[in-house]
């Protein structure tokens, strides 16, 4: 036989050899996949025995943020003690609003070995990029309440915001009658739900020639700066009769207590304890709540699913309102109580 028939012999047991074996680098096993909620097949990741989720909500000032904490840190308890492995909250929220804060504790986050981030965005703009590079990193971001949607996060939670604006000028349309001088309270400027709601509401008002709208009034995002904003606007216009709040900042505190219902009323977006009386009293016939716990709760579910459990999760799961006034009053507070709140007693008495 000649030298080339015998080498090309050769070439063609090493080609079948090679095929056989497989064509990856290291010959070893393919990872494991396993079929996620959505039909699709995602890899499963290797599992750890711990796992650290960096928190970063708008601000610690702002109690429908700790609520949020606290169910992150629930779901953190039971998923973690469900899958065998310790799940911890590294809460860094600043204490007041900073979107370039936000992106820093992002950076720090990654540096200090997070295994995923979730974020309530105070301005979308200031913090995609920090969120793009830590995905580049290969920590996977999550946002609730506030989206980034241009960012490469993996979902979103939370109200459909435009909806939800819309909601509450509906709800303040059938209170005050389809008539009347109604302000918008929008909070920040720069926060895209808070834009998104805004919008909603003046859209919404255009369906009732009745209703004047004037604002939206932007404020930074804490009871005292609402207030004073309310006050300063009512002071301006005396002609306004009632409030559109997308944000239920103001009425964390008893300042606006002393407004008469007969000449104002409100309908806000929020109901947590220090909002209830507004309701009570009949300044704020309807509050449009926010299952804010559950931003916690079920973002740090949707966290899990993925890096845990190597499951496809929805890019947007949509959190609805609930809808609150002195016929519910007593079935919200009793919610609330199971969300770890202290509830004024006189409203629990109205559970039916």
């Amino acid at each position: 036989m000649k030298l080339s028939q015998i080498l090309w012999g050769a070439a063609l047991v090493a080609a079948f050899t090679m095929v056989g074996c497989g064509s990856g680098d290291s010959g070893g096993t393919a990872p494991e996949t396993k079929t996620g909620e959505s039909g699709k097949s995602a890899a499963t990741p290797p599992k750890k025995s711990e796992y650290k989720i960096v928190m970063i909500a708008k601000s610690s000032s702002n109690p429908v943020f700790t609520a949020a904490q606290k169910g992150a840190e629930d779901a953190a308890n039971e998923l973690g003690a469900k899958n065998n492995v310790k799940i911890t909250i590294d809460w860094r929220t600043p204490n007041n609003e900073d979107a370039t804060v936000q992106a820093q504790r992002i950076t720090q986050g990654v540096n200090d070995g997070a295994d995923a981030i979730l974020i309530s965005c105070s301005d979308a703009a200031k913090v995609t990029s920090a969120i793009n590079d830590a995905v580049d990193k290969g920590v996977p971001v999550m946002t609730f309440d506030s989206d980034a949607p241009d960012s490469k996060r993996f979902a979103f939670y939370g109200a459909d915001d435009k909806e939800a604006g819309a909601q509450v000028m509906k709800e303040l349309s059938a209170v005050i009658g389809g008539k009347g001088v109604v302000a918008i309270l929008a909070g920040s400027p720069n926060a895209p739900n808070l834009q998104a709601r805004s919008k909603g509401a003046i859209d919404e008002a255009k369906k009732s020639p009745g209703i004047k709208v004037l604002g939206p009034f932007n404020h930074a995002e804490t009871a005292e700066d609402a207030t004073a904003e309310v006050l300063k606007d009512m002071n301006a216009h005396p002609e306004i009769t009632a409030w559109a709040m997308i944000g239920g900042w103001p009425l964390f505190s008893t300042s606006l207590m002393s407004l008469d219902p007969s000449k104002v009323k409100i309908v806000s977006i929020d109901a947590l304890p220090a909002e209830l009386g507004y309701i009570d009293k009949g300044i704020a016939p309807v509050l449009l709540a926010q299952p804010v716990y559950e931003w916690g709760h079920k973002s740090v579910e949707l966290i899990i699913d993925k890096i845990i459990l190597g499951k496809e999760v929805p890019k947007i799961t949509k959190m609805e309102l609930v809808k609150v006034s002195k016929e519910t009053l007593g079935d919200w507070s009793a919610k609330l109580q199971t969300w770890g709140f202290e509830v004024d007693k006189k409203y629990l008495s109205t559970k039916k």
